[in-house]
């Protein structure tokens, strides 16, 4: 008795799937990010200027790549009702810390979608979420990296 194979996803569709399944831990990044944020700037002097412009800057971004994802024939992820912090947030310099953290995290995060976008809109919106994560932890009080997003990795 001959059995016919089942079919196998075409490479371009295998990629697709790759550059939407990066985009969607992206967008949990950018989840992750807004809430964060609200946690940073609580713990910041004087209303916490920089922790607002960069929520609203995560906020946009987190936006934009909803769109992209949905546009991509995909449903973006949820955010979570609440998120883990990896170590507490009591003071300033505790919050700096996280902001750092939550940069570098997304910046690696976007550095994944680079390598497996699929169409320009995707990988260009990427490469500036690498560089503006970059450029954030570095107002935070980050060490500048070679290669941002992608330290540590093989």
């Amino acid at each position: 008795m001959t059995t016919t194979p089942a079919p196998t996803p075409s490479a371009s569709a295998a990629s697709a799937d790759a550059g939407v399944e990066a985009a969607q831990a992206a967008l949990a990044g950018e989840h992750a990010c807004v809430y964060g944020y609200g946690v940073v700037g609580a713990h910041l002097p004087d209303g916490a200027e920089p922790a607002h412009a960069a929520l609203a800057a995560h906020r946009s971004r987190r936006d934009e790549l909803t769109a992209l994802i949905g546009d991509a024939g995909a449903d973006p992820v949820a955010a979570e009702p609440r998120y883990a912090l990896p170590s507490p947030v009591t003071d300033e310099a505790s919050a700096q810390a996280l902001a750092v953290l939550l940069e570098e995290r997304l910046g690696a995060l976007y550095a994944d979608v680079v390598g497996t976008a699929t169409t320009p809109e995707l990988r260009e919106f990427a490469v500036r979420g690498v560089v503006m994560a970059a450029v954030q932890a570095l107002a935070w009080g980050g060490a500048p990296t070679a290669f941002p997003g992608l330290d540590g990795r093989v």
